[in-house]
């Protein structure tokens, strides 16, 4: 089968042999497959947790159709449509684990699923479980144009939040973002923009911050929250390292996490898709909670694919067809 392989040479398409499953896991003939900052990453050569090198198959998220399940993937039948996330899914087929998956809701085309299943979990997980995020609160998402942006302002919306702030620092796509939850709209490339948020929220800071960039932005961040705020850490863009102001940190008694699925188990990953299911599957069903698809490219041109989103130019998810 075909399948986009990091070789010596860099990355390319490759006939490489068709896996089979074996215990917990399933075989998916890949319909669709959306590209994540990750997966542009990897076609560089640079390691995601366990993921990627030489002779890795890329990416992770993917859509299709059940054609092999393994003796313990529960629940799953073969012909069934499915969306999940995991290692080498720009293949014509890929493994995939019986936990990390679900159901394509009737009404939804594989392309519109593939761009799903990775901002699903990490910004519910990150919202909800660990953010703990309730109902009247504000909430500031930094990073809000990307695809996983875009589901948190969603999302928070969704469960109620008062206030839904977004960051870019690119107009266009800060103009957009009112489309997708936000309230307010702003630069995080502005030295100003912590008085913004102080502003909108009457000097007392936002209740939670999901934080994509960090980098120079740590510091403002904690400017920005309020007494007893939480900071949940999902992406570095920005920069892995940066001045952090303990004092400030402590003053005002800041919940910072950092989250990962690189370092999560199996069985962490399993619970988090079944929160999902349990939460906000229905405004999944009803298609209040989807990503706007920026451009589709057919398999064949994937390495086109990447180099427009090495672009940074789009809105909404780029995926992949096969």
């Amino acid at each position: 089968m075909k399948a986009y392989v990091y070789g010596a040479d860099g990355a390319a398409i490759t006939e490489i042999d068709k896996p089979a499953p074996k215990g917990p896991q399933v075989l998916v003939r890949v319909r669709a497959c959306g590209l994540n900052r990750a997966d542009l990453g990897m076609t560089k050569g640079h390691a995601h947790g366990a993921a990627g090198g030489v002779g890795a198959v890329l990416g992770m998220e993917w859509a299709g159709e059940i054609e092999a399940v393994g003796d313990e993937a529960y629940g799953c039948e073969v012909g069934q449509r499915v969306m999940g996330s995991g290692t080498a899914a720009f293949g014509e087929s890929t493994l995939a684990d019986h936990g990390r998956l679900f159901p394509i809701p009737d009404g939804i085309g594989f392309e519109e699923a593939a761009t799903l299943p990775v901002a699903l979990t990490t910004m519910h997980n990150a919202l909800i479980a660990v953010g703990k995020l309730r109902a009247g609160q504000a909430v500031l998402i930094q990073g809000a144009s990307s695809g996983v942006g875009l589901m948190a302002m969603q999302i928070a919306k969704l469960k109620g939040a008062r206030l839904v702030i977004g960051s870019s620092t690119d107009k266009h796509r800060r103009d957009r973002l009112s489309e997708f939850g936000a309230d307010l709209a702003i630069d995080s490339s502005d030295a100003g923009w912590v008085d913004q948020v102080l502003e909108a929220t009457g000097g007392a800071g936002v209740d939670l911050i999901i934080d994509q960039i960090s980098g120079k932005v740590a510091n403002q961040n904690l400017a920005a929250a309020r007494v007893l705020g939480r900071i949940v850490n999902v992406g570095r863009l920005g920069g892995t390292h940066a001045d952090f102001n303990f004092d400030l940190h402590a003053a005002r008694r800041i919940d910072y996490v950092g989250v990962t699925f690189r370092s999560r188990s199996i069985e962490e990953i399993r619970e988090i898709f079944r929160q999902v299911r349990g939460d906000i599957w229905p405004a999944v069903e009803s298609r209040k909670l989807r990503l706007p698809i920026d451009r589709v490219f057919p398999f064949s041109e994937i390495g086109e694919a990447f180099a427009h989103m090495e672009a940074n130019r789009h809105l909404g998810k780029i995926v992949v067809t096969f």
